[in-house]
């Protein structure tokens, strides 16, 4: 990507999930999210969750790996902290003022923030950060997605005289889903918290690790297929969003029906399509680029 000026940016995760709970839906007892339909939902908070944790281990692979090949020396990590987690203390972000909160955590330059919604810096154009350079859409199935509810048991019990533990319906998991999520990349945004290319270059090199660097026992085949991006000439944008991501979508083979592996899909369709597309918009919009192919 351009690191000398941010240009928008138009991309689609395409998010599969086998025998897992891609995101909980903590009204319905942490249930696969669903919609009244059927079709399966994963919120964008989720997967911003998981991008916010692989940069806030500054220990772990991930952020030691990709932060050397970005030339982000250690002594630039304190650029690079994570407002939106456990142990952030309101008090003491409080204290700072606009330019350091904002020249401090990666998250609020990148995503947004209201954490300073309510502190007069009449001094700062920062003082209130509403939205993020970056915005995530609401992941949707293209098939509908079935639950599944299993007890699990295991031999240490959760309480004294029990002979084994028991978890009645405890394990929720959709069996097969295949999600699309998008994501743009908004210059004008950009300008107001002060992110930088080489702040959402940092993301497009996390985003392939989302998942597989964060598995847990009832995410454990969560997979990012696909994370198809494209760079726009100029800021301001050079084609329309929507064609971009329509182009992009899989068709499903038996629409309405459960699906079962990306068979079900018209993946041969995608390729013409993203063709078509690049020839479309050669001279306003970058080809078509999959990050997952790029790890």
């Amino acid at each position: 990507m351009n690191r000398e000026t941010l240009h928008r940016m138009t991309g689609l995760l395409w998010i599969e999930a086998i025998n897992s709970n891609p995101n909980g839906n903590p009204d319905q007892d942490n249930d696969p999210r669903r919609r009244a339909d059927g079709f399966g939902e994963i919120s964008p908070v989720s997967l911003k969750h998981k991008v916010r944790a692989l940069i806030a281990d500054k220990e772990g692979p991930v952020w030691q790996e990709i932060s050397e090949e970005l030339g982000i020396t250690p002594k630039d990590a304190g650029h690079y902290d994570i407002l939106e987690q456990k142990d952030t203390k309101r008090t003491e972000i409080n204290k700072l003022t606009a330019e350091e909160f904002i020249n401090r955590f990666w998250d609020a330059r990148v995503f947004g923030s209201t954490f300073l919604e309510k502190k007069n810096s009449e001094d700062s154009k920062n003082s209130q950060i509403h939205t993020g350079a970056v915005q995530f859409g609401m992941g949707v199935s293209l098939s509908p997605v079935e639950v599944e509810r299993l007890t699990t048991t295991k031999l240490l019990p959760a309480q004294d005289g029990k002979g084994k533990g028991m978890a009645p319906l405890a394990y929720r998991i959709v069996p097969y889903g295949l999600y699309t999520m998008p994501f743009f990349v908004n210059a004008t945004a950009a300008r107001r918290t002060n992110c930088t290319p080489l702040d959402i270059e940092l993301m497009l090199h996390v985003l392939p690790y989302a998942y597989q660097e964060t598995a847990s026992y009832i995410r454990s085949q969560v997979n990012l297929v696909h994370i198809y991006c494209t760079e726009h000439a100029k800021a301001r944008g050079c084609y329309n969003d929507f064609k971009i991501i329509e182009a992009l979508t899989p068709t499903p083979l038996h629409p309405g029906e459960y699906a079962h592996s990306l068979q079900d899909y018209d993946l041969e369709l995608v390729e013409k399509r993203i063709e078509q597309l690049n020839q479309q918009m050669e001279g306003k919009v970058s080809p078509v680029c999959d990050l997952m192919e790029q790890m």
